[in-house]
């Protein structure tokens, strides 16, 4: 089911700097009007693609309307892709330095970032996934601490981790601005034909 154009969509988040970064990547493409909204929601456990349809089916239960989330995940070659969604917990726990202290006894430094966005249109409605993926490598953690791990990540092809990298540089490469621009790409081209049907896109 499609959302009418001009719409507003939840984005789940009480993360201001996620809000400003998910806007300023969609730009003015997005045919929706994103507002955020903070929502406990449980903390599911699972593959990445189950945790983000069971965390977008709840949403869409407690807003009874459409939402976005957003799942994060930070997986390590050499830990066979952990922490993986629990990248959080072990970013509180360890911080951007802990993170890096637990590949010292691996060579394989290299790992890489996923961002799943889930989209419902509402109850009872299927879950849409859209995905991004940044290869780079676990660094010591360089650049300002204001956003999770991005000190401790160095993305492929440059020498600066995502927190060093100016704002538009990061955007323009980031596994969150590949899932969006999926998105954004996928619900263009839906409002221009509204007579083609939506269907579920979880591959």
């Amino acid at each position: 089911m499609a959302v009418p154009a001009g719409r507003s969509v939840i984005f789940v988040t009480g993360n201001a700097k996620k809000l400003e970064e998910v806007i300023q990547i969609l730009g003015d493409k997005f045919p929706y009007k994103l507002i955020s909204k903070k929502i406990d929601l449980p903390e599911y456990q699972g593959e990445p693609d189950e945790i983000s349809i069971q965390k977008c089916q709840e949403a869409a239960r407690q807003v009874d309307g459409p939402v976005m989330v957003e799942d994060t995940c930070l997986c390590f070659r050499a830990l066979g892709g952990l922490p993986g969604p629990y990248i959080k917990w072990f970013l509180e726990k360890l911080k951007p330095e802990g993170l890096y202290k637990l590949l010292a006894g691996f060579e394989d430094k290299s790992a890489w970032a996923l961002c799943t966005f889930a989209f419902c249109a509402g109850k009872e409605e299927p879950v849409q996934l859209f995905k991004g993926t940044t290869e780079g490598c676990i660094v010591e953690p360089r650049g300002p601490r204001d956003f999770g791990w991005d000190p401790c990540f160095q993305p492929d092809g440059y020498d600066k981790t995502y927190a060093e990298l100016p704002k538009e540089v990061k955007n323009s490469i980031s596994h969150r601005y590949r899932a969006l621009a999926a998105m954004s790409q996928h619900f263009c081209q839906l409002n221009g034909t509204p007579e083609k049907k939506t269907t579920k896109r979880d591959e």
